[in-house]
């Protein structure tokens, strides 16, 4: 199985997504004009007031007994951040790097600097047409695309693949890399192991997304800022071979050597494809916590996610990357995915290497693991409203799930996540090309209230009226 599954994979990001994610992203920063580079400073002031306001509101809900519940900008950051930052940002990378050489360290953040208009565009339409819950909002690409595109099968298609690749399939990965950096640090058992994380996710996922926000706030935030002053620490000590570096990874993605070898599609493939799997821009994921929070006009989550991607794979990536560049195992060593990753900070730090990325990759992925359960959540109660069914669900997502993947193969897990996100991201992308001309609209919206000195643009449905009757989630 593991091997068809294999050349499917290859013949579809061989060709058609890697044109149509780099595609679609400079068509989205080109309409958007540049958006994700000109706005940083708006991104920046926004997350910043919504983290204080995270606080305040915490505060509130205390004196209150918990009457108010909302999902704040920040929350619904941190959620996105704790999908993408994870398992690949350490495994995913060292993964790339030892198939498509230093050469795919570049495609990643090509795709990364591109795609991050697209993933403003497709959280701003996540906002757009999200519904009402009883404790937040829901949404997503499966709403959108039923409200916008008025494509019911098509919606349902979506939310049946998402549900496949993140509540499923993508959970089995960040359970296989946990357990084999335990492993490697400490020799335990991966049953053990995955044993014990399915039980702690089982707790979490009951608790619904109000618990997901609040454990991803406090970890993500954690897990990022010891991982980069790790980093950070290691390319100091390091600086001198910095420039060695840099003309490595960029050598490698143009080099003649690599384009004469086959190299250079390796790196491209494996760059895009790891790019995509640790940003997730385009892919459809981020919407659906993008659509949950409160804030005053859809523009102000598409900032926000597109700030995630370059949290993720410029800053996060970029810092896996450098350490196993910097260690030279790549060209050396067997190892692959984390024990990769481990052995590059081992080769620097000692020993205490692989117990700091056991550690840190316990905090990533299980954090992914609440959050990828989020996202299929939403999509099953799209299809559903069935109890027993949404029981049915986080047993498999937390519970089964998490047990595969801390049992199965390296390669079988990575292989079929690989598949089921290139038809999730094509069904995706179809649907943003279709519905961004309401973006551009809300784009010129808010920085038409900004013009006109307005600090926190608000959004009314009436600037949509072809369309007014299906924002059930504005005034």
């Amino acid at each position: 199985m593991n091997e068809w599954i294999t050349a499917i994979n290859d013949a579809l990001w061989s060709y058609v997504l890697i044109a149509a994610l780099v595609g679609c992203g400079l068509w989205f920063t080109w309409r958007t004009h540049f958006v994700q580079f000109r706005m940083v400073g708006e991104m920046l002031r926004l997350l910043t007031d919504s983290a204080v306001d995270t606080i305040e509101t915490q505060v509130k809900e205390k004196e209150t007994e918990g009457k108010r519940r909302h999902i704040s900008s920040f929350q619904a950051f941190a959620v996105s951040v704790a999908t993408r930052v994870g398992t690949g940002n350490l495994a995913g990378v060292a993964s790339a790097i030892a198939i498509g050489g230093p050469g795919a360290v570049f495609w990643m953040w090509v795709i990364a600097l591109i795609g991050s208009a697209t993933a403003f565009v497709e959280s701003t339409l996540a906002q757009l047409f999200k519904l009402k819950h009883k404790d937040s909002f829901i949404g997503g690409p499966a709403y959108y695309i039923e409200r916008g595109l008025h494509q019911h099968w098509m919606a349902v298609t979506f939310a049946v693949l998402l549900t496949a690749q993140f509540g499923l399939s993508n959970n089995s990965i960040q359970a296989n890399t946990i357990c084999d950096a335990m492993q490697e640090a400490f020799g335990w058992s991966p049953v053990w192991v995955g044993a014990a994380l399915a039980a702690f996710a089982l707790y979490i996922v009951f608790g619904g997304i109000q618990r997901v926000a609040q454990v991803s706030s406090v970890m993500v935030p954690v897990m990022a800022i010891g991982y980069l002053v790790l980093a950070l620490v290691i390319v100091v000590m390091n600086i001198h071979e910095m420039p060695h570096v840099f003309k490595l990874i960029v050598f490698n993605a143009f080099g003649f050597e690599q384009m004469a070898g086959g190299g250079l599609g390796a790196a491209i493939m494996n760059g895009v494809k790891r790019g995509l799997f640790s940003n997730e821009a385009g892919e459809g994921s981020a919407p659906n916590v993008a659509a949950t929070a409160t804030v005053s006009h859809p523009v102000k989550q598409g900032f926000i996610q597109a700030l995630g991607v370059f949290t993720d794979t410029l800053l996060v990536c970029s810092c896996t990357a450098f350490i196993i560049l910097i260690s030279g195992l790549y060209e050396v060593s067997d190892a692959n995915g984390i024990a990769l990753t481990q052995s590059a900070l081992e080769s620097k730090i000692g020993s205490a290497g692989p117990v700091f990325v056991a550690i840190a990759i316990l905090l990533f992925a299980f954090s992914s693991i609440i959050g990828n359960y989020y996202y299929g959540e939403a999509n099953i109660r799209f299809i559903t409203k069935s109890k027993s069914v949404m029981t049915i669900y986080r047993i498999c997502s937390a519970g089964v799930m998490v047990m595969f993947g801390a049992l199965a193969s390296f390669d079988l897990v990575w292989n079929i996540v690989d598949f089921f996100m290139a038809f999730l991201t094509a069904c995706n992308l179809i649907a943003i090309t279709l519905l961004g001309r309401y973006v551009f609209r809300l784009l010129d919206d808010y920085q038409q209230q900004k013009r006109q000195g307005v600090k926190d643009p608000v959004f009314h449905r009436d600037l949509f009226p072809e369309i007014k009757d299906v924002l059930e989630g504005w005034k």
